[in-house]
């Protein structure tokens, strides 16, 4: 296995090892976790670096948090509004090492709002796998206000706060196979 970044090329998310979810704080006091179930991504790596690309689009409507209710209301108009705006997309370009890892800046669009945000990103190796295909594995995250995209619905607590936090941390996990 290699810590290294994969090589120049086009690389496709391999969705069934891979994960797009969030943690956003509920009553002041907790925290809940949801995630996408449906989405798809590639990743260009140029040489030089610099040059590479991201695409991700994910079905608003695969959102889970392994609650019934709630995951209708944020699927329904208050806030993902999955019938007028089914996809969310992410496009990002142009990545810098920070550190020991990279800052993929990119825009987010989530309804019908495109804001520019930054992923963290760790790049986790490359390995072939037992069938002689080559694999690679990016961890990233980053933190929205999801009220800046619009999804501003809440709910005032008796005891001072709102049900739901305005920050979202989104966590990626990906594994990718070498296209071609």
């Amino acid at each position: 296995m290699s810590s290294t970044l994969p090589g120049a090329g086009t690389w496709v998310f391999d969705t069934s090892h891979s994960s797009v979810e969030f943690v956003a704080r509920h009553l002041v006091i907790s925290k809940v976790r949801g995630g996408f179930g449906t989405f798809s991504g590639s990743v260009t790596v140029a040489d030089p670096v610099a040059d590479s690309a991201v695409e991700v689009s994910i079905d608003a409507a695969s959102f889970s948090s392994g609650d019934e209710n709630r995951d209708a209301h944020v699927r329904g108009e208050d806030f993902l509004d999955v019938e007028r705006f089914p996809t969310l997309t992410f496009k990002g370009a142009g990545p810098r090492q920070s550190g020991t890892g990279w800052v993929l800046p990119g825009e987010l669009t989530v309804r019908d709002v495109t804001r520019p945000v930054e992923l963290e990103v760790e790049a986790l190796g490359t390995i072939a796998d037992p069938w002689g295909n080559q694999k690679a594995a990016f961890s990233a995250t980053t933190e929205i206000d999801r009220e800046e995209f619009g999804l501003t619905w809440n709910a005032a607590l008796e005891a001072g706060g709102v049900l739901v936090g305005a920050k979202v941390r989104i966590e990626i996990d990906v594994q990718l196979v070498r296209e071609g």
